[in-house]
């Protein structure tokens, strides 16, 4: 048998046919260089786990299978609560016509996907996002099934994410969740889909609201601007006709240059005669108590503007 150095090098996992492509023998595969991971897949005795690399030896090995489930989540940067933010699971689905897939290491899954619900990227075949946060509401908490489908809706900002259309729409997702009537998951899916809205920035966002709705506090305006046009300060939520801006800044405004920007923002809402509410991480931890609690007083001692106030609730 060959020395090591001698061997053909691969840095992440690989399949046999790749193996066989570059020259490699089955005795080679068996010596100290290389780990079988499964049947047919492959890696580098030394190699670091990678989730990328190890999902695509396992999409290349696994012929009309796809990866699915927390590993696309992870792969497509969807919003995960901490206990699974940093999942090395690898989950793998396939259709019902193929032998169910059995694999060590690997959690299966037999499943309908519709054209349109799997896609392959850079030779990966994965879960779109969309079909990634239906197959996720077997798993997720409702509110974190939620803060993943505002991710999907909201609207991008182009000069800062090379994109300009949403990753779905609303009624996409509710198409989607008409073909999977039987899916496990499906109810609390349905149930997320009502709560999404579009314009949730990120997930404490979407926490914050959720939490003022439970409290039975009226919803409030996402994305709320001071003045029509561009330019305008904005809000992250508020009401317009109550002249209250709900802000909140998480770690990154923490830097000096964005608290400039914030303190800018904020003074243009209080001068045109807004209350400024401004919430951080703290209230995060506290699931947006005391938070509740501030936002009910500022409502009822709020002025109301009758031109835009009609049918107005005070949420007590």
């Amino acid at each position: 048998m060959e020395p090591n150095d001698a061997l053909p090098r691969f840095t992440a996992p690989f399949t046999a046919a790749e193996a066989r492509f570059i020259g490699l023998s089955a005795d080679q595969l068996k010596g100290t260089a290389f780990v079988q991971v499964s049947h047919g897949i492959y890696r580098p005795a030394e190699w670091d786990f990678d989730l990328q690399a190890a999902a695509r030896a396992l999409s290349a090995g696994s012929p009309g299978a796809w990866i699915s489930h927390v590993t696309a989540a992870r792969l497509h940067g969807l919003v995960l609560p901490p206990w699974l933010a940093d999942s090395n699971e690898l989950h793998l689905s396939k259709p019902r016509r193929l032998p169910e897939a059995r694999r060590k290491g690997i959690v299966g899954h037999t499943l309908v996907a519709f054209p349109g619900e799997v896609e392959t990227v850079g030779g990966l075949k994965i879960s779109t996002r969309a079909r990634t946060w239906l197959d996720m509401a077997r798993t997720l908490p409702l509110r974190d099934l939620v803060c993943m489908g505002d991710q999907l809706i909201r609207i991008p900002r182009p000069e800062f994410e090379n994109r300009s259309e949403p990753y779905a729409t609303p009624s996409a997702l509710r198409e989607m969740l008409g073909r999977h009537g039987n899916l496990q998951g499906i109810v609390r899916a349905r149930e997320a889909l009502e709560l999404m809205r579009i314009g949730a920035d990120s997930p404490p966002e979407t926490l914050m609201r959720l939490a003022m709705l439970d409290a039975g506090l009226p919803e409030p305006e996402l994305q709320l601007t001071l003045w029509t046009g561009r330019g305008a300060p904005s809000a992250d939520a508020g009401y317009r006709a109550r002249r209250i801006a709900l802000q909140y800044d998480g770690a990154h405004h923490l830097d000096e240059v964005q608290r400039h920007s914030d303190r800018r923002r904020d003074k243009a809402f209080e001068a045109a005669g807004w209350t400024v509410l401004v919430f951080t991480d703290t209230d995060l931890a506290d699931d947006f108590e005391r938070a509740v609690q501030r936002i009910r007083r500022a409502l009822r001692h709020a002025w109301i503007d009758p031109t835009i106030a009609s049918g107005f609730a005070s949420g007590g």
